[in-house]
């Protein structure tokens, strides 16, 4: 639905937050209850939910869907990897997919879903439309979890300027005993149970006038068994894919040897400056002493425990520096970064400067001094 349509009916009782906010904060709330891994917005519009989902750190596939392509053309390119997304990829993998079609067609690419979202969709649908909706939805794709809102229409004497329907794209809009009445019957039917609440509160007095968005939670009494799945499932797609995203992850393994390089680096670097500032080689000279003082107190204070813990100990031989890999290892985001010690050895493998055992990262002094 229109946002600014609608507001502009709603600004003399001024939802606060507005209202498309709150019935997408109420998404959020489920999403963060149950941490669904894939969800699916239908009749996404503008894609702003997807927007605010996208964020979500439990969600790893996310798909819109509308009847509107150039709707969602339109903003498509907000759902797009950021240049901070590639400079620090997340630990988790996220894809987001738009696609072209009519919720009352069925397409395999909406399997597998554990949260569908319906927000404001439902009165947009021609009653054929509407009648194959639940069968689409709760039998074929039949995911955890279904959100459904749509307008109350025992709230509309109280939005000025609303003469039968809320939107001119409407083509109902149903009591809360109506709404119930429906989704009571499409929850028996498909084996869910389904609680309903909303947002948008009446004013003091007129309590009886119920939310302004109803909405009804529908949870699947079963799990879906993968038989029942693959004997509904169509041969063909009937949707047209318009967007789709790849984000950046830890969990490639590209992205992942560029983040353990640059940690690995980093953490080599400090040891070593650390290693350096205290040298006897640079104690007479105060000018070259400054430049290796170490940065940052509470990781020197950790590393000079590990070596007295565990001996591992950077050394300097010569006009070359030794530290050991075994020593970076065991700070704590390599660690989590490669989760094995053949790991980190595997993805810095010609990448860094080792020993010739390959058991340190080692630094030239005097061609850095040259650098320098």
């Amino acid at each position: 639905m229109d946002k600014n349509f609608q507001e502009e009916f709603t600004q003399i009782i001024k939802f606060k937050p507005p209202l498309y906010k709150q019935r997408h904060q109420f998404v959020k709330d489920l999403v963060e209850k149950y941490k669904p891994k894939k969800v699916a917005d239908l009749g996404c519009a503008d894609c702003s939910l997807l927007r605010m989902l996208k964020f979500c750190s439990c969600i790893e596939v996310l798909a819109g869907l509308d009847i509107c392509a150039s709707v969602m053309k339109e903003k498509m390119h907000t759902l797009s990897p950021l240049p901070v997304d590639y400079l620090q990829p997340s630990e988790r993998s996220l894809t987001v997919t738009l696609h072209h079609g009519s919720v009352a067609q069925k397409d395999p690419c909406m399997l597998g879903f554990d949260l569908v979202t319906c927000i404001e969709l439902i009165e947009h649908l021609e009653e054929p439309e509407l009648k194959k909706f639940p069968e689409v939805v709760f039998g074929f794709m039949a995911p955890s979890i279904v959100v459904i809102s749509t307008p109350n229409s025992e709230f509309n004497p109280l939005l000025p300027g609303v003469m039968l329907y809320r939107h001119p794209d409407h083509k109902f809009e149903w009591n809360q005993a109506q709404f119930q009445s429906w989704a009571l019957e499409t929850a028996r039917c498909y084996d869910y149970s389904v609680e309903f609440t909303g947002v948008g509160q009446p004013p003091t007095g007129m309590e009886k006038a119920g939310f302004c968005t109803q909405i009804g939670v529908f949870v699947r009494k079963y799990p879906q068994t993968g038989e029942s799945v693959q004997s509904e499932k169509p041969t063909e797609a009937v949707y047209k894919t318009v967007f789709k995203a790849v984000y950046p992850s830890l969990k490639d393994e590209k992205y992942l040897q560029n983040a353990v390089i640059s940690e690995v680096i980093f953490t080599a670097q400090i040891i070593k400056h650390r290693l350096m500032s205290k040298h006897e080689e640079y104690g007479d000279d105060p000018e070259r002493k400054s430049k290796f003082q170490p940065s940052m107190d509470c990781f020197s204070d950790y590393l000079g425990k590990l070596v007295v813990e565990k001996n591992m100990e950077p050394f300097v031989s010569g006009n070359e520096i030794y530290i050991p890999l075994a020593t970076i290892f065991s700070f704590p985001k390599v660690n989590r970064l490669c989760g094995t010690f053949e790991k980190l050895r595997k993805l810095i493998a010609g990448k860094v400067t080792l020993s010739s055992d390959g058991s340190a990262v080692m630094f030239n002094i005097e061609h850095e001094n040259e650098e320098n």
